[in-house]
């Protein structure tokens, strides 16, 4: 495998009816694919289809949205996801703890974290109690976290407070995992780095120029790609459901944006990943 897509939802129902095609059109293309968990039965997906597949991985966790229940428009999910009600599932460490350990293609929790689109008492009281959760068990199996984090317009308070909590874990075990879709400063970045956390990019970075200053300062040994699909599909499959294999035009940003040669880049970013996800 040339690429990896270290954080992708195959295990979405917009890919129910095409899922196998997409699959062997990803080996087809040598991508190499994490799918993440976001609830109970996405997570139970994400392992079935890594236990199938051999370039397929899971991460197993609750998404802070889904730890109360609403109706997620178009304004927050995107034009490329579709509206959805999230449950309000609370975290089942017991539950997500067995799922980890009954597959060894398993390579991480999450993705969780904190999200301020609503930024309210409920929210952060659920969203830190499930995110508390799934660091703790985290450190118990050795995996890595995948974070999802979103801060309030206009703020980078999300990424504030999970740098807090996060430090409350600082010498408790192997903290460690990767900060998805990030977008916050380069001094907020270094402050993951240096807790052990590495930094990915989706295909946002292919048509909003206020990127490239953040992916010039995160250093080579700590960036990673990924396609948030089915989101945020990249230029120049802009309108057009997003999927694994155009991972290949975000790595393609992003050593543009360094200068450095494609190959090289791709070369480095899955070292990055095998280093952190302990794969082959």
């Amino acid at each position: 495998m040339k690429y990896i897509d270290t954080h992708a939802h195959m295990n979405f129902v917009i890919y129910d009816e095409d899922r196998a095609d997409v699959i062997k059109r990803t080996k087809n293309d040598s991508v190499m694919i994490i799918n993440v968990g976001t609830q109970q039965d996405t997570s139970k997906l994400a392992v079935e289809l890594a236990d199938q597949h051999d370039h397929l991985y899971a991460i197993v966790g609750l998404h802070p949205i889904h730890t109360v229940s609403h109706f997620h428009n178009h304004d927050e999910v995107g034009e490329d996801g579709d509206e959805f009600t999230s449950r309000g599932e609370v975290f089942d460490i017991d539950y997500y703890r067995n799922l980890a350990q009954s597959s060894g293609r398993v390579v991480g929790v999450g993705e969780c974290g904190l999200d301020y689109y609503r930024n309210t008492h409920e929210t952060r009281t659920a969203q830190e109690t499930a995110f508390r959760g799934q660091i703790k068990l985290a450190l118990e199996l050795d995996l890595p976290l995948m974070l999802h984090i979103r801060p309030s317009e206009g703020s980078m308070d999300a990424y504030e407070n999970v740098l807090e909590i996060l430090r409350e874990y600082v010498g408790k075990g192997n903290l460690r995992g990767q900060t998805h879709f990030f977008a916050g400063t380069p001094e907020i970045a270094q402050q993951f780095i240096n807790l052990g956390f590495y930094i990915s990019f989706t295909g946002v970075i292919t048509f909003a120029g206020m990127y490239e200053k953040l992916v010039k300062a995160v250093p080579m040994d700590r960036i990673l790609s990924e396609t948030d699909a089915p989101y945020v599909t990249p230029h120049p499959f802009r309108g057009q459901r997003n999927e694994p294999s155009h991972v290949r035009e975000v790595l393609g940003k992003i050593s543009r944006i360094k200068k450095v040669d494609e190959e090289e880049m791709a070369r480095q970013v899955m070292q990055n990943a095998k280093t952190l996800y302990k794969i082959l």
